[in-house]
């Protein structure tokens, strides 16, 4: 067990064997440095403070690494003023005030002692959480996405709490899983789930949607699944705070024994947490016993890939996820799962058949199409989807109406902002078309905007051409292909390739 505080010079972290009383190791953590003294003392007491708590981090981690059944008994004593400081200069600046009312700005006057009041009521049990407000922004279909946006104390304390649990989860996270992880994103889970499918044997694709995942998690499973790894009774307390709070909509507090959420710092953590213990372990048992071919699994959040190669598999697979989801208060969105022919034979299998061309399916933003390379060899296209494509394109048209009066360069510049961003992110490989197509729509919405403020009627379409060269980026592919990338981030996949006693995984390969 830990250590009770007092005087003594060492914390004791750390960890404990699973469902065992005795502590198996003990991990001594330098006092936090004290302010006095001159300038140059405080920030040489802090750079120490800050070495310490990264060193102490860091033995979280290996300990994790090393350690994967047992639990971690004293983690709380990591959030202190130094690891609050820095979760509150991670948080957005221009976010939306909570409950409070509070804004970045407005709590970063006196900060020093307001953190410190902060840390003092976190150790001592007197933080309490507050509701978070209800908003609702609008998503590409049309309807409305609810989000949950916290106190701006309650996203501080919760952002640190994150930084220490990472050091635990990161250990633990399965290779395919790539949403809201540190040092992973959106293209490098398209990256793996690409080059699984062009190397393995994938002929069927199943398209899983988890319905209304961030509102039924079952709470009372997600403090279960934390046990397993968290035997700090007050780090699961005040994660159990955040989760009892309930939101304030229409001026009352709705409380809930289901879901997360959405939307706040914690939020993303948690819902990996759930997920790893009851998809990721359960689908990764289901690959190495159950199937009888290839099994490729991409996960972001809680949208996911499985590629088989037998349609036999999928089905199996598909009908025991229903099952397992069920156990955990999860189920599948009947109508946005889908399982499709799909894979490097799937074009030719279909025209034997006389079924016309493979289906498609969405990713991260991206159509996915079986296609073929100017070599007439196999390639997955992508291309950005219809649907997200005009809805940006219609967030455009209202700014550019409400900017209608401002002069061109501040046009331009916002303009050339928003284009940049589209790129940064749309801009892969095969999408080249799609890019040429934003581009020209932001044009004619940008040239209908100047028409309608001029006495003179239409602007002229060479005088239109010459602003959008001045101030819009040209379409160009900014990410290289998925197996060039996907060979650099995971070095030990290249030189496996093709060799059978290896077993590819996206995310890595595994021997």
């Amino acid at each position: 067990m830990m250590h009770g505080g007092g005087k003594s010079d060492e914390a004791i972290v750390a960890w404990k064997p699973a469902n065992k009383a005795e502590q198996s190791a003990a991990e001594p953590v330098e006092p936090r440095a004290e302010t006095e003294g001159n300038a140059d003392q405080q920030s040489t007491y802090r750079a120490q403070s800050r070495e310490d708590a990264s060193q102490a981090l860091e033995r979280i981690r290996k300990a994790a690494r090393e350690r994967k059944e047992e639990k971690f008994i004293s983690l709380l004593h990591h959030i202190d003023p130094d690891q609050l400081e820095d979760a509150f200069y991670e948080l957005k600046q221009n976010a939306a005030p909570g409950m409070d009312g509070l804004t970045w700005e407005d709590y970063e006057q006196d900060l020093e002692r307001k953190l410190a009041d902060l840390h003092a009521r976190v150790h001592r049990g007197a933080y309490r959480a507050l509701p978070s407000r209800r908003v609702y922004i609008p998503k590409p279909d049309g309807r409305q996405r609810p989000l949950a946006v916290a106190a701006i104390e309650d996203k501080i304390v919760q952002r640190a709490a994150a930084t220490v649990l990472n050091a635990i989860y990161e250990e633990d996270f399965l290779g395919f899983s790539y949403g809201f992880r540190p040092g992973r994103g959106a293209h490098d889970a398209m990256d793996a789930l690409v080059v699984g499918i062009e190397s393995k044997k994938v002929n069927f694709i199943l398209d899983a949607d988890i319905q209304s995942f961030f509102d039924t998690v079952s709470q009372e499973w997600l403090v279960r699944f934390l046990e397993h790894r968290i035997g700090d009774r007050r780090m699961i307390h005040l994660i159990q705070k955040w989760l009892k709070t309930g939101v304030l909509e229409d001026g009352e507090v709705r409380t809930s024994d289901r879901g997360t959420a959405q939307g706040s710092v914690i939020s993303p953590l948690l819902a990996n947490i759930y997920l790893h213990y009851v998809l990721d372990l359960w689908a990764e048992r289901w690959r190495q016993h159950e199937a009888s071919g290839d099994v490729i699994i991409v996960r972001y959040a809680d949208d996911f890939i499985v590629g088989f190669q037998h349609e036999s598999d999928a089905r199996r697979f598909l009908d025991a996820l229903r099952t397992r989801l069920g156990e955990f208060a999860l189920s599948l969105h009947p109508e946005k799962t889908r399982l499709i022919e799909f894979g490097r034979f799937a074009a030719d299998n279909r025209k034997r058949r006389g079924q016309g061309k493979p289906e498609t399916f969405n990713f991260l933003g991206f159509t996915f199409i079986c296609g073929k390379s100017r070599r007439g060899k196999f390639l997955i296209k992508r291309k950005t989807r219809g649907d997200r494509m005009r809805a940006k394109l219609m967030e455009v048209k209202q700014e550019l109406r409400r900017r209608m009066h401002q002069p061109i360069p501040s046009q331009g510049t916002w303009l050339m902002r928003v284009v940049k961003g589209y790129f940064n992110y749309h801009a892969v490989p095969t999408n080249r078309r799609a890019l040429v197509a934003f581009r020209d729509e932001v044009i004619r919405g940008w040239r209908r905007t100047l028409s309608r403020r001029s006495q003179k009627g239409a602007l002229a379409w060479k005088e239109m051409k010459l602003l959008a060269d001045t101030w819009l980026p040209k379409p160009c592919v900014l990410h290289p292909w998925p197996r060039q990338r996907f060979a650099v981030t995971h070095p030990r996949w290249e030189p496996y390739a093709g060799k059978p006693h290896v077993r590819f995984c996206a995310g890595g390969a595994q021997q």
